[in-house]
């Protein structure tokens, strides 16, 4: 019998996972991770970690499987929260969900997982896994289009996507929903959590505040005109409309760019703006889901790039490029893209199938010049 280690959160998603493979055949032990203790529960007071383990407890104890517990707190903060506030405070848009599962839940969770002798890992996520005949594992989209997680995780190592099992993949939320009832799992109608991965629903202006300081400037238009006050850059992201508290006029307010260098927020009037759009966007830190990336000419047609979590795909393709003395990846879309900012995961899908992705880290290339446009 195969043993498998499952990713445990207190939520439907996984407690389902671990009924259904269960279910399977497999040999199943829970698996709960602690990453965040300071975040409460905003009616009882208490720990959201205590609270979301005591569910994670019942489903475990509804199911007669072991659950055990994982303390990452301190891992979590050296190396997943440290770069989320580092890259923050230089005004790009990190996205912690990505680098939270690459380090710690296909990372130091399934290091343990092997260690302690388990055949697989499992998680909640809506994705699947196909092996291939060259012992490859491939990751592809969730059966859910709206749940859809891929784009989460396209960081995860091929080692440990090789032992990973995505039992949900092939079923929509609501399918989901009805096998837990089905299973009379105790958590069946639990609200499903949003906010930061593994520290819960707080505002990002809030906890952005623990670490990096105010340093507020002005809010100015396309020809530089002040018309409001920002609370410091690293409040606002690319494409956003509210929280500037600049006065309407009528009309809203979107963010264009950001001036690092004087302090700046420049917005534009409208949701279609120029200046809101590139059609280019220059990669770093490039991971491929083979281990290894594919041939340039399979990169230079038939793939599509996601450059936000449920934004429509977008066809492009990727080359390489030299510019100032660099060796780039350079994504160019086939139809302008809107708010592409620095910091955001460029997810490239091959149809129904993710083969990788890379860090947003300059949005414009001049083609004309054969430079980098510095915003």
């Amino acid at each position: 019998m195969k043993k498998v280690l499952v990713g445990m959160s207190g939520g439907v998603d996984s407690s389902v996972t671990a009924a259904l493979l269960q279910e399977r055949g497999f040999e199943v032990v829970g698996g709960f991770i602690k990453n965040w203790s300071d975040t409460k529960d905003l009616w009882t007071g208490e720990c959201q970690w205590r609270a979301d383990r005591r569910d994670a407890l019942r489903v475990s104890a509804k199911l007669g499987i072991d659950l055990l517990t994982f303390d990452f707190e301190k891992e979590y903060r050296e190396k997943v929260l440290k770069r989320f506030f580092d890259e923050y405070k230089a005004g790009e848009t990190p996205n912690p969900d990505v680098l939270c599962n690459e380090v710690i839940k296909f990372g130091l969770f399934f290091d343990e997982a092997m260690k302690r002798g388990f055949d697989f890992v499992a998680t909640g996520h809506y994705a699947r896994v196909r092996r291939d005949k060259n012992g490859f594992a491939r990751l592809l989209r969730g059966k859910d289009t709206d749940k859809d997680q891929s784009y989460f995780l396209y960081r995860v190592p091929q080692n440990a996507l090789k032992k990973t099992l995505f039992p949900i993949g092939g079923l929509t939320k609501k399918e989901v929903r009805q096998q837990a009832r089905v299973f009379k799992l105790p958590t069946a109608e639990r609200e499903e959590s949003q906010g930061i991965c593994f520290i819960g629903e707080v505002p990002m202006s809030d906890f952005l505040r623990k670490k990096i300081k105010s340093r507020p400037g002005d809010v100015v238009d396309e020809n530089t005109t002040k018309i409001g006050r920002h609370d410091g850059l690293d409040l606002y992201t690319i494409g956003q409309r509210q929280g500037m508290g600049i006065s309407t006029d009528g009309h809203a307010w979107y963010v264009a760019q950001k001036d690092m260098k004087k302090n700046r927020l420049i917005v534009v009037p409208k949701k279609d703006h120029p200046l809101l759009y590139t059609q280019t966007a220059v990669l770093h830190d490039l991971h491929w889901i083979k281990g290894s990336a594919p041939k340039q000419k399979d990169l230079l047609k038939s793939i599509q790039v996601q450059v936000r979590y449920r934004q429509e795909p977008v066809s492009a393709m990727i080359r390489s490029v030299k510019a100032e003395g660099e060796s780039l990846k350079l994504v160019e879309f086939k139809k302008p893209v809107r708010a592409v900012a620095p910091g955001q995961s460029a997810v490239i899908y091959k149809g129904q199938e993710c083969l990788g992705g890379g860090i947003i880290s300059v949005p414009l290339f001049d083609f004309k010049n054969h430079a980098i446009i510095r915003t």
